[in-house]
C-alpha cells in the first residue's frame, strides 16, 4: 500500500457564514476547488473529493464520494475520504483553504516516515489545526466508535489516538503569518483575501 499517495478535499458543510456553497468559491474567476486539485496533484497521486453535490464533479478524473454517516460535520467527511483512500495516510484539507504549502506537506511526511502513528497534526498554541493534516486510514473504525458515543469533535477524537504533533514554532518556519491554515469562512474573509492578492501584485 502506498504510504502517502492520497489527498482528501472536504467540500461539504453548510457554508452558512459565507452565504453560498464554498465548494464553488472563485478566486480571480477560477474555481478554488480546481486550483486546489491542481496544486495537490504535484504531490499526490490520488485526489478524493468528499461532497454533498457529486454531480458537479463528474468527469474530472478524481475520486468522488459523499458522507457515509451523514450530518455529523467534518468528521464525517474525513471518515468517508479515509474509507475510500488507497494509501496508508491521507492529507486532509478543506475546500475553503486557498494556501496549500507543499514544502510543509513534505516536511510532515518526513516527520512521520517510518513511524507508526495515527496522524500528523499541527498545534496552534494549546489548540490544533485539524486540517492540512495527515490521518491514517487505520482510524476509520476509531471514528465510527467515537460517533457511536454521539461525539463529533475532531479534537476529542485525536486525544484518544497516537498523533504526532508539530509545534507552532516549527510550523511558523514554513508559514510565519500562518496563512497556510487560512480558511475563507465569511464574505469578509474572502474580500480581505482578494484585497491582499491585489496588494501583493
Amino acid at each position: 500500500m502506498n504510504r502517502f499517495g492520497t489527498a482528501i478535499i472536504l467540500a461539504g458543510g453548510k457554508s452558512s457564514r459565507m452565504g453560498f456553497d464554498k465548494q464553488f468559491l472563485k478566486i480571480n474567476e477560477r474555481r478554488l476547488m480546481d486550483s486546489l486539485t491542481l496544486k495537490l496533484r504535484e504531490e499526490f497521486d490520488e485526489i478524493i473529493i468528499v461532497t454533498n453535490k457529486p454531480q458537479y464533479y463528474i468527469g474530472l478524473g478524481h475520486k468522488i464520494t459523499s458522507d457515509i454517516i451523514e450530518n455529523i460535520g467534518p468528521l464525517g467527511g474525513i471518515h468517508a475520504g479515509l474509507s475510500l483512500a488507497s494509501s496508508q495516510y491521507a492529507f486532509v484539507v478543506a475546500c475553503d483553504m486557498p494556501n496549500i504549502n507543499l514544502e510543509y506537506v513534505r516536511f510532515m511526511k518526513s516527520t512521520i516516515e517510518g513511524k507508526d502513528v495515527d496522524g500528523c497534526v499541527t498545534k496552534f498554541g494549546e489548540w490544533i489545526e485539524p486540517f492540512s493534516s495527515f490521518y491514517s486510514k487505520g482510524i476509520v473504525e476509531d471514528i465510527e466508535n467515537h460517533l457511536n458515543f454521539n461525539m463529533r469533535s475532531i479534537n476529542s477524537l485525536l486525544k484518544k489516538l497516537n498523533i504526532n504533533y508539530i509545534e507552532e514554532s516549527k510550523a511558523r518556519e514554513f508559514s510565519p503569518n500562518w496563512d497556510m491554515f487560512l480558511n475563507l469562512n465569511t464574505r469578509e474573509d474572502l474580500d480581505k483575501y482578494l484585497e491582499n492578492l491585489v496588494n501583493v501584485r
